[in-house]
Order: C-alpha cells, then structure tokens, then sequence
C-alpha cells in the first residue's frame, strides 16, 4: 500500500497514548478514585482519556461542585505524577522525536509540567521546548484551546498544523482547531483521523527546502 503523504508547516503533540504509553499508571489511579466514589472503574476508564482529571471527574459526576473535581484533580496529579511503573515511549517515539528536533513542533497534553516532565522523563524522550500543560488553559480538551494556543506559540495559522492524538477528547479537540489529524494506537482506529498508525515506526518525517514538514506514513 502507497504511503500517505501530509504536508504541513508544525506538528502538535499530545503526550500519553501518542508519545508515551502510561495506561498502566492511568488505570491504576483512576480505578482506585472509581472504586472510592462507587462508580464502575470500566466506566471510568473510557472517558478518562484525553482530559484533564478535572474533567472527567465533571462527566462521571455531574451534580458534583466542580471546586471538588479541581480539588480531587490536585491530588490524582501528584498520585500520577510520582507512579512511573509501566511508563514506557510508544514504539518508534524515541526515533520520531529525534527525525523532528529541528523542526517547529509543540507538545499539547493535558497533564501538567510536572507530570509531563516525570513521564517523558521516564520514557527516556526529550521534552520539546515548546508546550502547553494543564496549567496554561483554562479548558480541557475537547475543547481546541491547548492546540489553538500551540499553533500560536510556534507562529502558525491553525490549518499548517498536524496533530497527533490518539484518544477521542483529543481528535475532536484537533479538528475544532482547524487541523488535520494523525491517529495513533488502537483508540483512534475508530475515529476517522486524516491518517492513523498503531505507534509510531511506521512514519517518515522529510523537511523541505521551504520550510515545510513532509509526513510519510505507512499504516500497512
């Protein structure tokens, strides 16, 4: 099968699921708080991703004043952020940051610093100097802040920007920015992205003369 070929001006990266794979941590803390308000971990677990905690608290428990989901989310943050048992890089990650280290891209993830900071630290992957954590918006994905906000930094009009994501929060947050989208791992699959691949070996990053990034990718 021919490779698909996206050009584009940046690249905005989310972190877990798409660069990292921190599932294990996730789950684990995310059932523990499931289990504490009486709600069906397994249910928990399919809204989880993508969001900041505080969000999902807000789906799971609607009635709930949201001064104690932001409450409850300071503390998931640091349980999260000092569990790094199981924290590895997608497949393919280590060489795809290194293929663009010269070339505009943004992480745009909705864990804070620190937790971003612990887990690419963890997954032994450089942390792009350009970002946008929790703490520098004021809505969670689905909503297009974060991605909206790392085009901006980077200089660029939203449709030259790419997006890798790999939960639904994240995909509906990159196309409500304007963007295409590469789907990565098993949870995009069913959600249409532009492109999508089960990790990230399977990408060719070219830069071109004129200051635009080539994206080859073979999903095959």
């Amino acid at each position: 099968m021919p490779a698909t070929v996206l050009e584009a001006r940046a690249l905005l990266l989310d972190m877990d699921g798409t660069l990292v794979n921190s599932d294990a941590v996730v789950e684990r803390c995310w059932r523990r708080w499931a289990v504490a308000q009486g709600l069906d971990p397994e249910d928990a677990l399919k809204v989880v991703h993508g969001r900041q905690g505080y969000a999902t608290m807000a789906a799971l428990l609607p009635d709930r004043p949201m001064e104690q989901n932001h409450a409850e989310n300071r503390i998931m943050l640091a349980e999260e952020t000092a569990d790094t048992d199981g924290v590895v890089p997608i497949g393919g990650a280590a060489a795809f940051m290194a293929s663009i280290a010269a070339l505009p891209h943004a992480l745009v993830t909705s864990a804070d610093e620190a937790l971003a900071q612990a887990r690419m630290t963890a997954a032994a992957l450089p942390m792009p100097a350009t970002r946008v954590t929790a703490e520098m918006v004021g809505a969670s994905k689905p909503d297009p802040e974060g991605f909206l906000k790392g085009a901006a930094e980077l200089g660029f009009d939203p449709a030259d920007c790419i997006v890798f994501e790999d939960s639904e929060a994240g995909i509906t947050a990159g196309r409500a920015a304007g963007m295409r989208v590469v789907g990565v791992g098993p949870r995009a699959a069913a959600l249409s992205p532009d492109a999508h691949v089960e990790d990230l070996t399977r990408l060719r990053v070219q830069a071109g003369a004129d200051g635009s990034v080539r994206l080859h990718i073979n999903a095959a």
